[in-house]
């Protein structure tokens, strides 16, 4: 391709060299090839030189042919583009040419003597097919135009260096399946960017490199179409194919490019589905439910999408009662489920004839052959181990009430279904029959009653009965059991309210009340009450009995007028029978109470009122009174209880002894409130101090013994002591509170059971004691220092 290239650029520079000579020779004659532009302002300079002069006016202008110049030639020099010649130019070097323009002085210089244009530089006809220069004669000397400026076309000359090129590969397609031969699939367009106008440097032709032999292309447009018939797409979807585009009409030396089209064959429904097996077998459990799934099946259909749905229906066979199909949306399975519960011991196998069909056909291929299939589904039913069966849905019994117990009801039924007809235990689940009324026997299924029934208490007794296989999978069926408890004629008739009759004082003998009765047994056909007084009351004035013979009497006064206050209720006893069997009666008594009523009847009061109230007290001030006499009656009660409590001592001593209660009220504490009695006992002989006297204010709980080492030591008389101990006792016990109190003892030693402990008998006796530092504590206790001191210097003295 590059050696025609150069081939090329070699005759085009041969071309330009010749053209360049030709353009020479013709600038020197008059008539030429190129154009002729006269300048006035030349001619006329001419004329006035030659003055005096006869001269003949000859025409004078530039000089050129249309410059051409070879894009991408790449030589050592310059490439001569052209000359330019002007009819002024003499030759003696007097004018000057001036080029101006598109890349003038850059892309194109000229030579300013003889008009010669060069190219220096490589140029691509694609970046710019053309320029446009302006050239110009002007006096050497002066730079005055010798003549008006002229333009000029310099324009690069194609040559094919531009390869075609798919501005939009590659390229995505597809085309049915099954199409015929010659379908078009797609059209391909390559772009040249040479010069379509010169030579075939952008003529293409397009070919096929891959792909063939199913698709081929037109070579002028690009068409590509399918070259094979019935192009499966089952068997081959996707192709690629390689398109090629050469410049130079196809010729040797042109340039070329390619493209890549992948194109897919789509689907059409030209395959019927198809079962992979001509039978298939299944199998179900007789124990499953309706609505469980038997069993699976798929007839496979090669196409896509709609083509390839499959529909399944079940055209025939004895399992058509018992199973259904249908279809998985995602799977396209069919789904065969139990419509009907089976039995192995009935029926052991099930036979289903299944069509497959396409339910989108597409007529051009209906010829084929059918669009459809079918397969036979053998389903066999599996032995399980059911639970016994009772022979009713449920049973109904009747037993009399007040029955024995032990009284037979009834017989319940069931066997076992399965082969193997395991003997059947039976039993009452307790639930169902709490208070234990009866009771099955379960090796027969017989029901008997534990004891007596009364209908009226429970007419109806519903219970459940289970039925279990012996040696079996533990598995139960129940059945519901009715037992009606049948009606004995056991309950006497009695009246249907209890509630009083009331009566007016003025009533008339010919008013009346009716009484209905009732009776907690059924009432047998033509069965009804009979009512009579009591024999004790048949005799009586004032009121009387009138049976009415369908289940109700009257009861009728037979005498005018009553008084409440002379007897405000009266007891009629009626004896009821029912009749039956056996007869039943009952004496009941029937109240009638006096009220007092107005002049039309209406019934004012019913109670006995008092006649006569206390003189000039209201029923108001006697509950102020007695009001008033029970607050005095508490008020005494809570001070005669207040002072028993204060009277109370707060310790319990064993002994009574008046000179154990002494009560000191020397000290500056709670005075007279300060009643709490102190143990002198102890201080009497603290050796003999070794119980534990409780105190009543409080109740301890737990008692701690003293700590050893604080008890005074026995023959001790010590009584700091003996406090010290008592204080640390009171300290350390948790169950008494922390009561402050201040207790005095006045104790003057052993020896002495009432001694005196006034301190004005200390001054007629004799003492030990040193007042001398009375002396010291100032004017204030002078006389008191005197007083003792004096005497303790006399008896010094002495």
């Amino acid at each position: 391709m590059w050696e025609g290239l150069r081939l090329q650029v070699l005759l085009l520079c041969l071309g330009a060299v010749l053209w360049s000579s030709a353009a020479v020779a013709g600038s020197r004659g008059p008539q030429d090839r190129g154009h002729r532009h006269h300048h006035p302002s030349v001619y006329r300079s001419r004329e006035r030189r030659k003055e005096g002069q006869v001269l003949h006016r000859s025409k004078r202008g530039w000089v050129w042919n249309q410059f051409f110049v070879i894009e991408e030639y790449t030589g050592p020099d310059p490439v001569l583009v052209g000359r330019l010649h002007s009819d002024v130019d003499t030759g003696d070097g007097n004018i000057k040419y001036i080029l101006s323009g598109e890349g003038a002085g850059t892309i194109f210089v000229i030579d300013d003597r003889t008009g010669n244009i060069h190219a220096t530089k490589t140029l691509d006809r694609e970046e710019q097919a053309e320029y446009t220069l302006t050239a110009q004669a002007v006096a050497r000397d002066t730079n005055k135009p010798l003549e008006p400026p002229s333009e000029f076309i310099v324009k690069v000359q194609d040559i094919n260096d531009n390869p075609p090129v798919f501005l939009h590969g590659p390229y995505y397609a597809s085309v049915a399946e099954m199409s015929n031969v010659g379908t078009s699939v797609i059209q391909v367009t390559a772009s040249d960017a040479d010069d379509p106008t010169y030579g075939n440097s952008a003529k293409l032709v397009y070919s096929i490199l891959q792909g063939q032999p199913y698709f081929s292309v037109e070579p002028h447009s690009g068409i590509i179409r399918t070259a094979l018939p019935n192009m499966d797409r089952e068997a081959k979807q996707e192709y690629d194919v390689v398109i090629q585009a050469k410049d130079m009409g196809g010729h040797m030396g042109g340039l070329s490019g390619t493209a890549q089209v992948k194109i897919t064959l789509t689907d059409v429904n030209d395959n019927p589905p198809k079962f992979s097996q001509g039978v298939y077998a299944m199998s179900v459990s007789e124990d499953k439910v309706p609505g469980e799934e038997v069993g699976r099946l798929k007839a496979k259909d090669t196409d896509q999408g709609e083509n390839g749905l499959v529909d399944y229906t079940v055209l025939e066979g004895d399992g058509m009662n018992y199973f259904e199909i249908s279809k998985d949306s995602e799977t396209q399975e069919a789904v065969i489920k139990l419509k009907k519960p089976v039995d192995f011991e009935t029926k052991r196998s099930y036979t289903l004839k299944v069509e497959a069909t396409n339910p989108y056909l597409d007529t051009r291929f209906i010829s084929w052959g059918p669009y459809k299939d079918t397969t036979i589904v053998k389903i066999s039913v599996e032995d399980a181990d059911e639970p016994p069966s009772f022979m009713a849905t449920s049973y109904t019994f009747e037993v009399e009430e007040n029955a024995p117990g032990g009284t037979l009801v009834g017989r319940v039924h069931a066997r076992d279904t399965d082969i193997a007809n395991n003997p059947i235990r039976y039993l009452i689940p307790r639930y169902t029959d709490l208070e234990e009324f009866f009771t099955i026997s379960p090796e027969d299924g017989t029901i008997k009653t534990t004891r007596s029934l009364d209908r009226e208490t429970q007419a109806w007794h519903n219970i459940s009965v289970s039925a279990t296989e012996i040696g079996g999978h533990h598995q139960d069926a129940k059945v519901r059991v009715n037992i009606k408890v049948k009606d004995v004629n056991d309950n006497a008739p009695e009246f249907a309210t209890q509630e009083e009759v009331l009566m007016c004082e003025n009533v008339t003998p010919e008013n009346q009340q009716n009484l209905p009765a009732v009776d907690k047994d059924e009432m047998a056909h033509r069965q009804h009450f009979h009512f009579s007084l009591a024999p004790r009351v048949a005799n009586n004035l004032n009121f009387s009995l009138k049976d009415n013979r369908d289940s109700t009497a009257n009861v009728m006064v037979i005498r005018r007028g009553f008084s409440r206050m002379t007897q405000g209720v009266y007891e009629l006893p009626i004896e009821i029978n029912d009749n039956g069997v056996p007869p039943m009666s009952s004496t009941n008594t029937l109240m009638i109470r006096v009220c007092s009523c107005d002049s039309k009847g209406t019934i004012l009061s019913c109670n006995v009122e008092p006649f006569v109230l206390p003189a000039g007290l209201s029923t108001g001030a006697l509950i102020a009174i007695l009001a008033c006499i029970v607050i005095l009656l508490a008020i005494v009660v809570l001070f005669v209880a207040l002072r028993r409590q204060k009277k109370e001592p707060l310790i319990v001593l064993e002994e009574e002894d008046i000179r154990e209660n002494i009560i000191t009220y020397d000290d500056e504490g709670g005075g007279e409130e300060d009643t709490e009695a102190f143990d002198i006992a102890t201080l009497q002989n603290p050796d003999g101090a070794n119980g534990f006297l409780p105190r009543k204010d409080i109740k301890p709980e737990l008692q701690y013994p003293l700590r050893p080492g604080l008890r005074p030591v026995a023959n001790s008389v010590d009584v700091d002591d003996f406090i010290k101990t008592r204080i640390s006792d009171a300290d350390n016990d948790p169950t008494a509170p922390p009561y402050d109190s201040i207790q005095v003892y006045g104790y003057e030693g052993r020896g002495s059971i009432a001694g005196s402990l006034s301190s004005l008998e200390s001054v007629t006796t004799d003492s030990d004691l040193d007042y001398d530092y009375l002396q010291s504590w100032g004017p204030r206790f002078k006389k008191l220092a005197d007083l003792y001191g004096t005497k303790d210097s006399a008896d010094d003295n002495s």
